[in-house]
């Protein structure tokens, strides 16, 4: 398995489960800094204005940037990552609290993939990834929803869950993807040319597995 850039959120909601391997790199994003406390992780790199966070921390190494910029705090976290040759990464606490912000870290999920990277977004009991020009196969229960960032994307194909597509044309503009069902069998979701969200519901004990899978 190839080594993963985990990035650290503010939290909001549940504790997540996660175990960063040697060679994997924790990033703590501001706030995130608290909430890699309560994980029981020590980051590698805290970044941030630290505005949320309300002091910078000492005994560890940390990237200090101005309030007034144009990345946010995870964006940031992705691009240091990224300078430092990880293509896979897990952003924990991504999902959930303030809705801007989730937007903000699917956009940063959408950089990340349009970079050539990998990359799974958690919170709040979700599981976020981004599928650009290619294919992922999932495991699951409940509700899997897919959504189209961008640009038409087409040649979609679902498979494997309750209502299938087959060819299809998936536009921003519609949600024809909300909602589906994962089944006994393991989905299978693919588009040729353009770029998917994918969101499902997991409980926080099965990210290590999902990690793994991706």
């Amino acid at each position: 398995m190839e080594r993963i850039c985990y990035i650290i959120c503010a939290w909001h909601g549940e504790e997540a489960s996660i175990r960063p391997l040697p060679g994997d790199f924790v990033i703590a994003a501001d706030g995130g800094y608290q909430a890699a406390a309560a994980l029981g992780v020590v980051p590698d790199l805290v970044v941030g204005d630290f505005d949320s966070l309300g002091y910078v921390p000492e005994g560890v190494p940390i990237e200090r940037h101005p309030v007034m910029k144009d990345d946010t705090d995870a964006m940031l976290a992705a691009r240091l990552g990224m300078e430092r040759g990880y293509q896979n990464f897990v952003l924990v606490g991504a999902i959930g609290g303030r809705l801007d912000h989730t937007i903000a870290n699917l956009q940063t999920l959408l950089f990340l993939a349009e970079h050539g990277a990998a990359g799974i977004l958690y919170g709040d009991g979700t599981v976020a990834t981004a599928v650009r020009n290619s294919s992922v196969a999932l495991t699951g229960t409940g509700t899997v929803s897919v959504f189209c960032f961008g640009p038409p994307a087409t040649g979609v194909y679902e498979r494997g869950l309750l209502y299938s597509l087959t060819d299809a044309t998936v536009t921003a503009g519609f949600p024809i993807g909300v909602s589906n069902e994962f089944t006994d069998a393991p989905a299978h979701i693919s588009v040729e040319t353009g770029t998917l969200v994918i969101l499902w519901s997991a409980e926080k004990e099965a990210l290590p597995g999902i990690i793994k899978m991706r």
